[in-house]
């Protein structure tokens, strides 16, 4: 039986806490990591004859109080004579490890009250934390989201993609509400959440004020903007940024086309348009379009008005083939919608709007960090061409 087992063994039998059993021998594995840290930064032993022609040596330590679930433990950090060793067992002015506030704040993200994060503390950990003491322990989390609105972005984007989607919050009652979401990738493509804002519905003068704060956070450029068929929306894009060119999403496209077909037919219709969308240059795709609404003029004349009456269909032509896949529909941003709304299905509903932009924030965040370094599907193929269409 090992040593630390015989202690809580004893201890067990005499009924007594062991918590201080632990905190011991946390308090001594720590600095055990620590000095064993430093030995592998100096390539020697301490007192081995190797350290006298080393250039570098043992330089004493300092004290750091560590206040842990078991009790504060008594930390001592070693020095080295040169001042070039950094320790990573400790993290830089930590001096808590207790899991709780760790806990605390992911909930809070996570877009529960600060109340139900009391209640949930006390059941989960018998610890009792007052709703005021928890919304101190939160108020970096709220920091956070400040932040994310106001935070600088880059100059140009190629592209940004605008949708939104749906989510219950709590006011006076609950309803559903519009989250419009703005994401954008630079010609190396490299994609980012821009921003976010919940409103009462969509509207194209929702997007337009969004459009406007980026401006304010010092995007200049937009080569293309990628939304789907939201009246007005175009207009409101290229009111803020008249350089810039639009395209409309192929896919709302489509489902616009079929509101008017009959359903035996809808099948065969959508073959007919498909080669619209899908051919390799513009000339062809303007044959095709040519053709189906030909065909479709007289039997469904409705149908046809939908792409008569779209001038942003064909726009994608004018960019990169190797980056056409990406563009001619709001997929990507759909995608990242899908995601965030399956996260909240388990809420059913926001209590108020702070917690939804609490959940939101760490969500768009996260998605952030993930996408921060990978390039976007045949953008670096495109990163030249594209960087030169910019003025």
């Amino acid at each position: 039986m090992s040593y630390l087992n015989t202690k809580l063994l004893s201890a067990l039998l005499k009924n007594e806490s062991v918590d201080e059993i632990f905190r011991q021998e946390l308090e001594t594995a720590t600095n055990e990591i620590l000095t064993t840290e430093l030995t592998a930064f100096l390539n020697y032993e301490k007192y081995s004859i190797e350290g006298y022609n080393s250039g570098n040596s043992r330089n004493g330590y300092y004290e750091r109080t560590i206040h842990s679930h078991f009790g504060d433990l008594n930390i001592k950090i070693p020095r080295d004579r040169n001042g070039e060793f950094s320790q990573k067992t400790v993290p830089a002015y930590q001096r808590n490890t207790d899991s709780l506030e760790t806990t605390v704040i992911q909930l809070y993200k996570k877009g529960i009250t600060t109340r139900e994060i009391a209640d949930l503390i006390e059941k989960m950990y018998g610890h009792h934390y007052s709703p005021a003491t928890v919304s101190n322990i939160t108020k970096a989390v709220q920091a956070q989201v400040e932040a994310f609105h106001q935070r600088p972005i880059s100059d140009k984007y190629a592209i940004i993609y605008g949708d939104a989607t749906y989510l219950s919050v709590r006011r006076d009652s609950v309803a559903k509400e519009a989250l419009h979401i703005l994401i954008g990738i630079t010609h190396e493509g490299e994609k980012e959440v821009l921003d976010y804002a919940l409103y009462p519905s969509e509207t194209a003068d929702n997007y337009r004020e969004m459009l406007q704060s980026l401006k304010q956070r010092g995007l200049e450029q937009v080569l293309l903007f990628v939304t789907d068929g939201l009246n007005g929306f175009k207009n409101a894009c290229l009111e803020v940024y008249p350089k810039a060119k639009h395209q409309s999403c192929w896919t709302h496209v489509a489902r616009n086309v079929m509101k008017h077909v009959r359903a035996k037919d809808k099948s065969k219709v959508m073959d007919d348009l498909k080669p619209v969308y899908k051919a390799e240059t513009i000339e062809k795709a303007k044959e095709f379009l040519d053709s189906f609404m030909k065909k479709y003029a007289v039997v469904y004349p409705k149908a046809v008005k939908v792409l008569k009456d779209n001038d942003s269909l064909f726009t994608f032509y004018e960019f990169p083939t190797q980056i056409k896949a990406s563009i001619y529909t709001t997929n990507l941003i759909e995608g990242f919608n899908k995601n965030l709304k399956r996260g909240t299905k388990r809420k059913e509903q926001f209590p108020n709007e702070d917690s939804l932009e609490r959940y939101v924030c760490s969500f768009c965040s996260d998605y952030n960090n993930r996408f921060s370094t990978r390039i976007h599907k045949g953008f670096a193929q495109a990163s030249a061409e594209l960087n030169e269409l910019f003025d």
